[in-house]
């Protein structure tokens, strides 16, 4: 396929992309080369970027942008996607017998869109009802910043959330509603800046509307000091 007519598929398709599966979709070598393998082979490629749209590589303001662009790629923004950084999300035994929902609102989130590559920014809020298990309350923060920490989409962000604290918890009884801005809709395209997108996934105790119900009521609360 030529460019011309891939560039037109593209636009047509503008912003309606679908999600293949819950899990990110990587290659069996992806990590085959360590973290400084890769940050050399995209500092290069980030050359090859600056010096095709023409910048001047020799300047001080943009010679250290290569290597500073692939760090930030592959230990910052793309961090998430290694699998031994995933957060060790230790339980505890439920000794206070908490038999209600636990949530933890407004969470702050950082991903990056995997179809333009430009930033995600907005809030998370979770919420579990314990069968027997609680976990520390910045494991479910660090929970949400490991999986934002990777090329995303928001749909695929949100469920991701849901399985792992599913898992962790070992119960279904896990919920989750993200309301984020997209750059790639706020600052190009469109350029819709009051935009934001909000997605949600329940399990277990959390798709009964009463249920659901109580905790989209506790998100709207106000937190005050």
């Amino acid at each position: 396929m030529d460019l011309e007519k891939q560039l037109k598929e593209i636009e047509e398709l503008g912003n309606d992309h679908e999600s293949g599966a819950t899990e990110t979709p990587m290659r069996p070598d992806a990590f085959e080369l360590s973290d400084i393998e890769k940050i050399a082979a995209i500092k290069e490629d980030v050359q090859h970027i600056m010096h095709t749209l023409g910048l001047d590589l020799t300047d001080d303001s943009l010679k250290g942008t290569p290597t500073r662009v692939a760090k930030m790629f592959v230990q910052e923004i793309f961090g998430g996607l290694h699998p031994d950084r995933k957060p060790k999300a230790s339980t505890f035994d439920n000794k206070y017998k908490y038999g209600e929902m636990l949530v933890e609102k407004n969470i702050t989130l950082y991903s990056t869109c995997e179809h333009h590559l430009l930033p995600i920014v907005g809030k998370a809020h979770i919420a579990y009802i314990s069968s027997g298990a609680v976990v520390g309350l910045s494991k479910m923060n660090r929970i949400v910043d490991y999986f934002a920490k990777r090329p995303q989409v928001q749909e695929r962000l949100t469920m991701q959330i849901v399985k792992e604290l599913q898992k962790v918890l070992k119960t279904d009884d896990v919920a989750c509603v993200i309301d984020a801005k997209h750059l790639c809709v706020n600052s190009r395209g469109i350029r819709d800046i009051d935009s934001s997108t909000v997605t949600s996934e329940f399990g277990g105790a959390f798709k009964k509307a009463d249920v659901r119900r109580e905790f989209l009521d506790y998100i709207k609360l106000e937190t005050e000091f």
